[in-house]
């Protein structure tokens, strides 16, 4: 056995101890859903995807931005945007088009719905999941494997959104010979989407609302997506955001329920609002962050392969808590992960 091998049988051997570790979190980004091609665009893929439907005028700005060298739709949104109070019109046109755009896809749940499943019959009372993207196909996988998911809303045709019920939990009371005797439900899942999700709304007389993942908003009404952009580190201290934010905060570096470990799937690193959450956790001498990605960038590798607390697995490098070594050919991508987990 070669070197190489060995270290990848060794960086195999702990990230399964990893993922199947108690008192963990997951955090999704947009490779959990991309499914090789056939599910959600990355974000260097959305702008193809939903330029037609963008307004002539804010169309024609992000293009120019774009041909000036602008890196991706999230540096052309900054650089069109100053960050003053009134911004323009082309931050919510890409939110409707993306949302208009996801509507129409409707990819296969095979991958989540296995994900869901094991997660489900797991020993524990919640399995917490954070995710950056706006797809419901967690929320689709969970319904068709009659798994609990609750992700702070309650309701049917329009559900509102209640932030008391992200930390509750379900017990059943039966009859004992002296006292009642109570059972915690098993296998929830609770869903924290940072970044809003298609279907998830604010409306001037309603409130915070849910609908249909493929259906319209009331007119008066704005969706709630963080699109990509700078802004998102300010959305975030909104309703519902910060009611989610303060979740994440909480289980990654500031109790009161802390997590053992953050595996992130999907997620290149690259949202500093993220990341200074991410880093305020490996501060702790208790706690791993798993980074499972295709491809991270060289800076973002440099910014966390030294750590001690730390296991990076791309498809060209691997690091193994300060330990630096060659890539896996598949154990990044969330088709395999959710194999192991």
């Amino acid at each position: 056995m070669s070197v190489n091998s060995n270290y990848l049988v060794r960086v195999e051997k702990k990230l399964k101890q990893q993922l199947t570790g108690a008192r963990s979190v997951f955090l999704l980004g947009a490779g959990s859903s991309y499914l090789n091609g056939n599910g959600y665009p990355l974000a260097d893929q959305l702008w193809e995807s939903i330029r037609d439907s963008i307004p002539e005028n804010e169309r024609a700005d992000i293009q120019s931005k774009l041909d000036e060298g602008a890196d991706g739709l999230e540096h052309a949104l900054d650089l069109i945007d100053k960050g003053g109070v009134d911004e323009g019109p082309h931050r919510y046109s890409v939110v409707i088009a993306i949302a208009v755009h996801f509507s129409k896809l409707s990819p296969s749940l095979k991958v989540h719905r296995q994900f869901v499943s094991h997660l489900a019959n797991r020993n524990e009372k919640r399995s917490i999941i954070f995710s950056l993207n706006y797809d419901p196909l967690l929320e689709r996988a969970a319904e068709d494997e009659h798994v609990r998911l609750y992700d702070g809303f309650h309701g049917f045709e329009n559900a509102y959104f209640d932030p008391s019920s992200l930390g509750e939990d379900t017990a059943i009371f039966s009859r004992g010979f002296r006292w009642p005797r109570v059972h915690w439900v098993l296998g929830r899942l609770h869903l924290f989407k940072l970044h809003g999700s298609v279907g998830w709304y604010d409306c001037p007389k309603e409130g915070i609302r849910r609908t249909r993942f493929d259906s319209d908003i009331p007119a008066s009404a704005t969706r709630l997506m963080v699109p990509p952009q700078h802004r998102k580190a300010a959305d975030t201290m909104l309703r519902p955001y910060a009611n989610l934010w303060s979740e994440f905060r909480g289980r990654v570096a500031q109790g009161p329920e802390l997590s053992n470990r953050l595996i992130s799937i999907g997620y290149g690193l690259r949202d500093n609002h993220v990341n200074a959450v991410i880093e305020a956790g490996l501060a702790r001498n208790n706690f791993t962050l798993i980074v499972c990605c295709k491809f991270l960038a060289e800076d973002v590798v440099a910014r966390w392969k030294d750590s001690r607390n730390v296991i990076l697995v791309t498809e060209n490098i691997c690091c193994l808590q300060g330990e630096v070594g060659p890539g896996h050919p598949d154990l990044w991508a969330f088709e395999r992960i959710v194999e192991e987990v």
